[in-house]
């Protein structure tokens, strides 16, 4: 299988278009590998490259990139409104097809130490590649940028890089290498030279201050537009989408007396996160990706089925290969997570129908409601298929460690049993969602059209499944697990489920 990811470096240069020039001529020398975007920002004098191509092709671009960086910009002369701690200031690696985040994270580090030995710039590891907790969030990291950073580094350990160093370099400062899921750089605009406003709102935004779980955001001050900015990441657009962190600032907003006058996205973005803010701003009843030109167009040009009213087997059939493969994973606990998705989605199918009925008028909003939930349930499930298998190859992992010295057997003892806690609690997870989610069909039957009932029950007979085959995946993991008290706990909570579970059908009669 061919393996695709990207790499989105982000680099200390947004007003020089020839160096830019320079920076994307470094990275496209490389054979193999594409090009997808650059985009460059004089407020914040920065510069975002898109590459993609197979891992070992796009890590040399990104290593030419970071070479090229450390001969055209100087930090020491450096300004802009966005943070930064190095000339190269990022360098994400994303899984696209065929690797997996764990495949990134060792790309990351093995870039990580080259950067160090080709250039002597020194490299922290953050997001999935964090090697230290703290720096596991990018912002504390670049705390106190590159003038704070160069002073702190050399004398505080906590602060100090994690290959090199501990001083930075003396115009490149310093570089973070990381693996993370996509992210979307979405920015928002308001209608004040205040930046004071954009950082309140931001601070309302950003999930480590109380706001959106997925998004990361900071107040810019844009002078050159006399404009104030709120500048959000979205780390994760299918659990927070793009039109709930616009629908927060503009709410927030309006308690400052300003408005927003625009938003753009840096870089490139999914058409699924735009198909969902169509979706959700739209009101768009029986939507599909079939829908949209350019998809079916691309289909056709590669002979594959876009309908959504066909090729269903076509679809499914990965899937199934999957499972029926000789390989212990995906295994049950995926099953179980993607029979709780797909009852969730008969959910969500019969309320929309449902809505749209005039017989059913008096229940519109409830159904909307309910459709939403549902959604997200449905989202939870799905990412779960691949925690479950994910889990599952961290146990196998752990029984690979050496075991030659007792050193090493204590370790592996200590690798399996916290490996295995894991492939306990990704399936319990699974069963709470999917019990919650029994409840909520179950409280569907009141609301829809008679002739989707036979719909909804097997939606709510797959929730069931769900929650049966995620409880037994639970008990067979907890029986290795020799942590008395942590088992009690663990079997108390399944005990809850099964409480839950037994309400729930009697509430559905």
């Amino acid at each position: 299988m061919k393996q695709l990811i990207e790499c989105v470096p982000n680099f200390s240069e947004g007003r020089d278009a020839a160096k830019v020039d320079a920076l994307v001529a470094a990275m496209s020398a490389v054979t193999g590998v594409a090009v997808l975007d650059r985009e460059m920002d004089a407020d914040h004098n920065r510069c975002v490259i898109t590459l993609a191509g197979e891992p070992d092709a796009v890590a040399e671009a990104a290593l030419r990139g970071v070479g090229r960086a450390c001969d055209l910009i100087d930090l020491t002369r450096h300004s802009g409104a966005h943070p930064r701690v190095g000339a190269t200031d990022v360098v994400p690696f994303i899984p696209v097809d065929g690797v997996t985040i764990e495949d990134c994270v060792a790309l990351a580090r093995r870039v990580g130490r080259e950067i160090w030995e080709r250039y002597r710039v020194p490299v922290y590891f953050y997001e999935a590649a964090a090697l230290r907790p703290q720096c596991a969030n990018l912002e504390n990291v670049r705390k106190g940028q590159f003038e704070g950073l160069r002073e702190e580094a050399p004398r505080n350990p906590e602060r100090a890089p994690d290959v090199g160093g501990p001083a930075l370099h003396p115009t490149a400062g310093a570089t973070v290498v990381g693996a993370r899921k996509f992210l979307i750089a979405y920015n928002i605009n308001l209608n004040t030279q205040d930046v004071e406003i954009a950082k309140k709102i931001a601070k309302a935004v950003r999930f480590s201050s109380g706001g959106l779980r997925y998004a990361k955001a900071m107040g810019v001050d844009l002078r050159a537009r006399r404009l104030a900015q709120v500048s959000i990441n979205m780390t994760d657009f299918e659990q927070t989408p793009l039109h709930r962190a616009f629908e927060m600032v503009e709410r927030e907003a309006k308690r400052y007396g300003v408005m927003i006058v625009g938003s753009e996205i840096v870089g490139l973005v999914p058409q699924k996160a735009l198909d969902m803010s169509a979706d959700f701003y739209l009101q768009l009843e029986n939507f599909s990706a079939a829908q949209v030109l350019e998809n079916r167009l691309a289909a056709a040009r590669e002979g594959r089925p876009l309908d959504s009213h066909g090729g269903l087997a076509a679809m499914a059939r990965p899937i199934l290969e999957a499972v029926a493969a000789p390989t212990a994973a995906p295994g049950g606990g995926s099953v179980a997570a993607l029979a709780g998705a797909l009852g969730a989605c008969l959910g969500q199918m019969v309320a929309q129908l449902s809505r749209q009925k005039k017989s059913q008028a008096q229940f519109a909003e409830q159904l909307s409601s309910a459709r939403a939930e549902l959604r997200r349930a449905g989202e939870t499930l799905a990412k779960a298929i691949d925690e479950d298998a994910a889990a599952y190859e961290g146990v196998m992992a752990a029984f690979k460690l050496p075991k030659g010295t007792p050193e090493e057997q204590q370790k592996r003892a200590e690798a399996i049993q916290q490996a295995t806690r894991g492939a306990a609690e990704v399936p319990l997870r699974v069963a709470e969602t999917a019990a919650v989610l029994l409840g909520q069909l179950g409280q569907l039957e009141r609301m829809i059209s008679p002739s989707m009932m036979s719909d909804l029950r097997v939606g709510r007979l797959m929730a069931a499944a769900a929650v049966r085959g995620a409880l037994e995946n639970v008990a067979i993991n907890l029986e290795s697990i020799t942590d008395a008290a942590y088992v009690k706990t663990m079997r108390a909570r399944t005990a809850a489920i099964e409480e839950e579970v037994a309400a729930a059908k009697v509430a559905a009669g």
